[in-house]
């Protein structure tokens, strides 16, 4: 029986490893490799490897035949050393080197996507080769930043830039315009704009409240006779927001690019209805007898007071949930989009099919595709009020694919929709918590 000592095996196991780690690592002849230094680090690659893409930087690089071309495709060469600088991250070319050895190409989780992307570019590659594995999330980290600043753009943010400030400097209350607009435009910058943004809400719950109790027959009827408590509270809502928003023009370091701004014009919207209705029924009680032109002015009055519905929307400065909504909606204007696609392609389809169902049904109210329209409509969003049904078994057959089909339609936009609006709303809430 032999007999090995401790020290007998570890030396044997050393051996074995040692000869497996030359077989693994072996670099074949020394012409046939290529030196490439990337950002301080060597590689020492075979050229083979490299020429197993050839369209990309370094497989058109070890291709060249001058020095010329060699300099337009790296960035210093070594003619002595045969060695090829790149002034490039180390990090990011083990994942191109990794491509060229095997075939496979991942990213990195820890870089920006955006970054990675460039220096990817630089050396040739396209994003399509990723691997399933890192391509999902790669697009989808991509397309959330894009959308991310895409929205702020698309959108306008409530308060321009703060780099905008400096075009205060110089001009008459510089620091008075400054106090204001943090006041009126940031309410986390002191108490007294978080005050005012809590009173600038209230005044537009009461003007809310007053145009929707101004509807009620009783309420209605005594406006018209004469002024009331709802006529005196418009008016000081009236006022709040003239006063408001006058001053948050003064205090606009751009004052045109504010005006230009979706939610500033909805502030116009919501106040111009009540000067121009004032107006015209002044010239009506002057010359309504005189002129004839001036008949209809009690139609136009009314529909101008329809527009005191945008003040709802005013709402959307102190909200970040309206304001995501919003935002949501500009950005997923492909799905909604193929939302509405969807419904009217059902729409046509369901009531073509439900109306040549009933049309020979006496008692059925089906009677035109115009009406089977509405139908299709409420019963494709399941909504179903149940004026109009299907008499016939037919027509229920009908009805239930029209509803089966409803359901589908609509919940696979909706569900993009709603994962678009949850991602913009945590983003929005994530900013509101990280400022001071």
């Amino acid at each position: 029986m032999q007999v090995y000592h401790w020290r007998d095996l570890h030396i044997q196991r050393i051996s074995t490893t040692m000869m497996y780690g030359k077989i693994l690592h072996h670099q074949g002849r020394e012409e046939d490799l290529i030196n490439l230094n990337v950002g301080g680090i060597q590689h020492k690659v075979e050229r083979c490897v490299l020429l197993r893409f050839p369209n990309t930087r370094v497989g058109q690089l070890i291709q060249c035949c001058s020095d010329a071309a060699i300099l337009e495709l790296c960035d210093d060469y070594s003619p002595a050393e045969r060695e090829y600088y790149f002034d490039r991250s180390p990090q990011v070319f083990h994942c191109v080197l990794n491509f060229y050895r095997t075939g496979h190409f991942h990213a990195l989780e820890e870089l920006c996507v955006f970054y990675f992307s460039q220096e990817i570019e630089y050396w040739g590659i396209c994003e399509l080769d990723l691997e399933a594995c890192c391509l999902d999330w790669f697009f989808e980290r991509k397309q959330n930043v894009c959308s991310r600043s895409g929205s702020d753009v698309s959108s306008g943010e409530i308060s321009v830039a703060s780099s905008d400030l400096w075009r205060l400097e110089g001009t008459w209350c510089s620091e008075v315009r400054k106090l204001m607009w943090h006041t009126l435009e940031d309410p986390s910058h002191s108490k007294c704009s978080k005050g005012v943004a809590v009173v600038s809400v209230l005044v537009i719950l009461t003007s809310i409240v007053a145009m929707c109790i101004h509807s009620m027959p009783e309420f209605r009827h005594a406006t018209e006779r004469e002024h009331s408590v709802l006529d005196f509270l418009e008016l000081l809502c009236i006022i709040f927001f003239s006063v408001e928003f006058a001053l948050r023009v003064v205090a606009a370091p751009r004052p045109w690019r504010f005006l230009g701004n979706p939610l500033n014009m909805i502030d116009i919207a919501s106040v111009l209805p009540f000067y121009v209705t004032l107006a015209f029924e002044n010239l009506d009680e002057e010359n309504g007898e005189e002129n004839q032109s001036l008949v209809n002015m009690g139609k136009v009055v009314q529909v101008l007071r329809l527009m005191r519905a945008f003040r709802v929307l005013k709402l959307a400065r102190h909200s970040e949930g309206v304001r995501a909504f919003g935002e949501t909606l500009m950005n997923c204007h492909g799905e909604v989009g193929l939302l509405i696609l969807f419904i009217t392609v059902g729409v046509s389809f369901f009531s073509t099919f439900i109306y040549y169902a009933e049309k020979e049904e006496a008692l059925s109210k089906l009677s035109s595709i115009p009406v089977c329209w509405w139908w299709a409509i409420i019963s494709m969003t399941t909504v179903g009020y149940g004026d109009v049904y299907p008499q016939t078994a037919a027509g229920r057959i009908v009805a239930t694919l029209c509803i089966l089909c409803g359901l589908l339609v609509v919940s696979l936009p909706i569900t993009i929709i709603m994962n678009t609006f949850s991602k913009y709303f945590e983003s929005r809430r994530g900013l509101s918590e990280a400022k001071p």
